[in-house]
């Protein structure tokens, strides 16, 4: 996130200040440390809304039987993994928990945030990210390797819905409209959602599931409205499945009750 400069809260409280475009230490050499069983957000995109602070769940395990001064952290970036831009605000990485201390094995929690009201933070961060492991150690070198694990950071989407009248009679016209709005990190806002592909959805009363019934475009301003056949009573609602900068979100149900 440009060279703006990040905290990175590790284990046994310390702290240590990073920057984002971090360059290599003079005299600093790769490798002393392994990393493995990397986890992100349980595999899922990471999906930011405008106002609070984004907090990612992180795994993975680190061999070494070097002495560190602070890390290990799992961060995302872009470019390089220590010259090109990071994207984390502060990052909070658990206490070893050992697996085998004669061969240096831990385990590892993280707490990763990402606070989109930072004024670094904008609409490009949105997409693709890839994901980097580092540790410092007591000597003033460091070790970071690239893990080849794939992120996808996505601006958060809202959708309403409202159908109408309630209740309805049997065969007679429901109308059901709604909104598409997606986060703008630039702005701090959510804006309505242009030319979006949205599925109308229906579960009929005692189901479990929802079935998709249509697709409708959102308008300019993101409304979405169509109309429907009453048939039997049940919940409708909008599902707006993403795209690669965009996450997917449904609207909360409204019931309709035919008579």
């Amino acid at each position: 996130m440009g060279k703006t400069m990040w905290r990175a809260a590790v284990a046994g409280g310390a702290v240590a200040v990073l920057t984002a475009m971090a360059a290599v230490p003079a005299g600093a050499a790769e490798g002393g440390a392994s990393f493995s069983r990397v986890t992100v957000n349980g595999g899922k995109p990471i999906v930011i809304g405008v106002k609070d602070e984004a907090k990612v769940y992180v795994t993975f395990r680190m061999t070494t039987k070097r002495k560190y001064v602070y890390g290990p952290t799992v961060f995302p970036y872009r470019g390089k993994p220590d010259s090109g831009n990071g994207l984390w605000s502060t990052i909070h990485t658990s206490d070893c928990r050992v697996v085998n201390k004669a061969q240096g094995i831990c385990d590892f929690e993280e707490w990763l945030h990402i606070d989109p009201q930072h004024y670094d933070f904008g609409n490009k961060d949105a997409g693709a990210w890839k994901t980097a492991a580092r540790i410092y150690f007591a000597d003033d070198t460091h070790d970071t390797d690239d893990k080849n694990l794939p992120l996808q950071v996505k601006r958060a989407t809202r959708v309403t819905v409202n159908a109408s009248p309630e209740p309805v009679r049997k065969g007679r016209t429901i109308t059901v409209t709604g909104r598409v709005t997606r986060a703008n990190w630039d702005t701090h806002t959510y804006q309505g959602y242009a030319g979006r592909s949205v599925s109308l959805q229906f579960k009929a009363a005692g189901s479990s599931s929802y079935k998709t019934v249509k697709k409708v475009k959102s308008s300019g301003s993101g409304a979405l409205k169509t109309t429907v056949k009453a048939t039997v009573p049940g919940t409708w609602r909008w599902t707006y499945y993403g795209n690669t900068t965009s996450g997917a979100k449904s609207s909360t149900g409204d019931h309709v009750a035919v008579r």
